[in-house]
């Protein structure tokens, strides 16, 4: 059976920074693209970064380009978010993520699509003005 352990995360002040990461059962490897979504408080889930296994390549939301960064380690079976200059619209759940290699929709519209993938139990990232 398939889990995604989460840990990290908490509370900052903008311009902080925070590391999240994901321990999945099973290989990394397995699994074509893991990454991150957030869901904020009425809002809907949103993807934020992606990773895929074959390369290394990554995917960006615009709204946290250039300030957070996926990484992976399949040796360990983690993936990593660092998130480096918090903003207070970062404050969200966040949930680790791996799509099934049956997948072929776009990493971003995983979360219409919840059965499609594997998820993390959620962690609050809170940061205050």
């Amino acid at each position: 059976q398939v889990q995604l352990v989460q840990s990290g995360g908490g509370s900052v002040q903008a311009g902080g920074s925070l590391r999240l990461s994901c321990v999945a059962s099973g290989h990394t490897y397995n699994f074509p693209r893991m990454g991150w979504f957030r869901q904020a408080p009425g809002k809907e889930r949103e993807g934020v970064a992606v990773i895929y296994s074959a390369g290394g390549s990554t995917i960006y939301a615009g709204s946290v380009k250039g300030r957070f960064t996926i990484s992976r380690d399949n040796t360990k079976n983690t993936v990593y978010l660092q998130m480096n200059s918090l903003k207070p619209e970062d404050t969200a759940m966040y949930y680790c993520a791996a799509a099934r290699s049956t997948y072929g929709g776009s990493w971003f519209d995983l979360a219409l699509a919840p059965d499609s993938g594997y998820w993390g139990q959620g962690t609050q990232v809170t940061v205050s003005s």
